[in-house]
């Protein structure tokens, strides 16, 4: 542990004595206050970054829509070093057993003392939302989810452990269950957490990354494991039925993912279309399609037209 300072609240001096003999070994600046300020300060410092992910994620929809890159605009942003780079990486959400407790504290505290934080309830809602639109981003593409197979990558709220406590991914993993997708997912450290705790029911968990998208129509990342830029991506398209890939942490190269005929969603960016290779039982995966006068759009079981990218292309 390498802590920029340690906050000590006391209003006794025989306590304060014996915590900095307790800390003295981290050679760490230490900060003393009242016992007020020390709990907000704690409260302030997580849910300012909080806000930061917020704010970064409200932009990238902004990014998306206008066709700016959001990972440019981050560095251009947190090139000033009032600002600084630290959380303004775009993704699905802030999650895990510190965030959400301290913002939804600090905004309790500030209503019992009449001084409501009406910016930290916005914080919460946009977070809300960033999964909420990433997830109509999937239903679009993908048409309907009833009955489609996929894959997703990452089960803890982030990389290297195993908590997935409040975790977006495993929330996202029971939205895509509830509208009726049949969900296979792996973490490296949180398969078993979410088993015993029985957090995703109805969701197969797989052994490896690899078996989890064998034969999926999509593949979800949802936690930024560097175990998965280590995958060969070749033998993912190679696995997978229709090779879609949604980044909700803009992992991969999308020239590379392009290049191996992925059709390729990340955040903050429009969709990376795949080049004339990616091919899915013969059908074109990213290329615009256009229908001859009189053509109907292939029909499935429910006589509802499919989506663009099961659709035959004309030929001209």
């Amino acid at each position: 542990m390498k802590p920029d300072r340690i906050v000590i609240g006391s209003n006794s001096e025989r306590a304060l004595a014996i915590m900095k003999r307790v800390y003295e070994p981290f050679m760490t600046p230490i900060m003393v206050t009242d016992v007020n300020s020390a709990e907000l300060i704690k409260h302030a410092a997580n849910s300012f970054l909080a806000l930061k992910i917020s704010y970064i994620n409200a932009l990238s929809a902004i990014c998306e829509a206008s066709g700016a890159d959001v990972e440019k605009v981050a560095d251009g942003i947190g090139a000033d070093k009032r600002i600084g780079r630290s959380f303004l990486n775009a993704g699905l959400g802030y999650g895990g057993s510190c965030f959400p407790k301290d913002i939804a504290a600090f905004i309790s505290i500030s209503e019992q003392i009449g001084e409501p934080f009406h910016l930290l309830r916005e914080v919460q809602r946009i977070n809300q939302h960033q999964r909420e639109r990433f997830l109509k981003r999937v239903r679009d593409t993908l048409w309907v989810l009833k009955e489609k197979r996929i894959a997703v990558w990452g089960l803890t709220f982030k990389p290297d452990t195993d908590d997935v406590r409040n975790s977006v991914a495993v929330d996202l993993v029971n939205d895509l269950i509830r509208e009726g997708a049949h969900v296979t997912a792996y973490d490296p450290k949180g398969n078993q957490k979410v088993q015993e705790f029985n957090l995703c029911p109805g969701v197969h968990l797989a052994s490896s990354a690899l078996e989890a998208v064998q034969d999926a129509e999509t593949l979800v990342l949802a936690t930024e494991w560097p175990d998965f830029a280590a995958v060969d991506l070749a033998e993912i398209r190679r696995r997978m039925h229709t090779p879609i890939v949604f980044d909700g942490r803009n992992l991969f190269d999308p020239d590379t993912m392009r290049d191996l005929g992925f059709q390729y969603y990340r955040i903050g960016h429009p969709p990376t279309k795949a080049n004339s290779s990616g091919l899915s039982n013969g059908n074109p995966v990213g290329i615009p399609i256009t229908l001859e006068s009189g053509t109907t759009p292939v029909q499935d079981s429910s006589n509802r037209p499919r989506p663009p990218y099961l659709v035959k292309p004309s030929v001209r």
